[in-house]
């Protein structure tokens, strides 16, 4: 992956609608020459997914909630924390889902309608467990920042930036 790549996959990323003739002005390229890179980008798994970001509120997502999870201590440990992993990755409720250091063997983003359905979800998968030794629940009260966009590194080491231009295009769809 070069220079050029780099400077695609950071302005794809935020925004996948946006055409190869726009962002080969930006890199430098023609667009059938960033159509031939993102295709590559994907069949090499540089780009994994193209999805839509949802409005949780627009379909009745109103809680989300951050579990401190820490599984019970016991020979082989491996293999408990496997199959919950495995259980969690199921779940439509959970939006993300960490394996950390430190005194929590898991981070859990959880997304639910409400208080109700997430303390359902955590009588059914963190209460009834016997795998689970404890969790807290972090209730968040405000989405500061959410994204899945990554801080794509150029060759010169620095983080490449999206535009104000390339901003303003996608904010005025």
């Amino acid at each position: 992956m070069d220079r050029i790549d780099r400077k695609i996959l950071a302005l794809f990323q935020h925004d996948t609608q946006r055409i190869a003739r726009s962002i080969g002005a930006d890199v430098g390229l023609s667009a059938a020459a960033v159509q031939r890179r993102i295709k590559r980008l994907r069949q090499n798994g540089a780009i994994q997914a193209e999805i839509a970001v949802l409005d949780a509120r627009a379909i009745g997502i109103l809680i989300t909630c951050i579990v401190l999870l820490t599984m019970v201590s016991r020979p082989r440990p491996f293999v408990y924390l496997d199959r919950f992993k495995r259980q969690m990755r199921g779940m439509p409720e959970v939006q993300q889902c960490y394996q950390v250091t430190g005194s929590s063997d898991l981070v859990i983003v959880i997304c639910a309608s409400s208080m109700e359905h997430y303390a359902e979800f955590a009588r059914q998968w963190f209460e009834s467990s016997e795998d689970v030794a404890r969790y807290e629940t972090l209730v968040v009260q405000d989405l500061v920042k959410v994204g899945l966009s990554l801080p794509v590194i150029t060759q010169d080491m620095q983080p490449a930036r999206v535009s104000r231009k390339a901003k303003s295009r996608k904010s005025s769809r």
